[in-house]
């Protein structure tokens, strides 16, 4: 079996660190299935998820690191053909993935203890997103 669900939210850009992972567990246990799993995937292309301990140190060390990896004050092709200043926010989602699938048994979340499933918007204002939730399994 196969339920779809959708979650919105508001976000900031710049890599912004949204924890969604109250709503993805309350999904997955409104749901009619046992044990599965449930892939959220982000719609857009300058945003991804991922799992990380949502705790302000750790948020900063992740925001920081992409400035490393990714710097935002470096010329991107990107920007030349559309002029909106976001290259890089397309770069770092794309490195970081748009879905992420999380196992459920007896109706929750196999996460662990610190583990949280979070969005991360890259673009370079905020945003209206939309993230896609497929719950299988039986």
């Amino acid at each position: 079996m196969v339920i779809t669900k959708r979650i919105s939210i508001q976000t900031k850009g710049y890599c912004d660190l949204i924890d969604i992972t109250r709503q993805v567990a309350q999904e997955v246990t409104d749901s009619s299935i046992s044990s599965g799993t449930i892939t959220v995937f982000v719609a857009g292309s300058t945003a991804g998820v991922t799992t990380i301990e949502f705790e302000p140190g750790l948020m900063s060390d992740f925001q920081n690191i992409w400035q490393r990896i990714v710097p935002q004050d470096i010329p991107y092709r990107h920007d030349l053909r559309w002029g909106e200043g976001n290259g890089y926010s397309h770069v770092r989602a794309s490195l970081l993935g748009a879905s992420l699938v999380v196992p459920f048994v007896n109706r929750k979340l196999q996460l662990g203890t610190w583990q949280q499933v979070v969005i991360v918007d890259f673009d370079n204002r905020p945003r209206s997103r939309e993230i896609v939730l497929q719950i299988m399994g039986e």
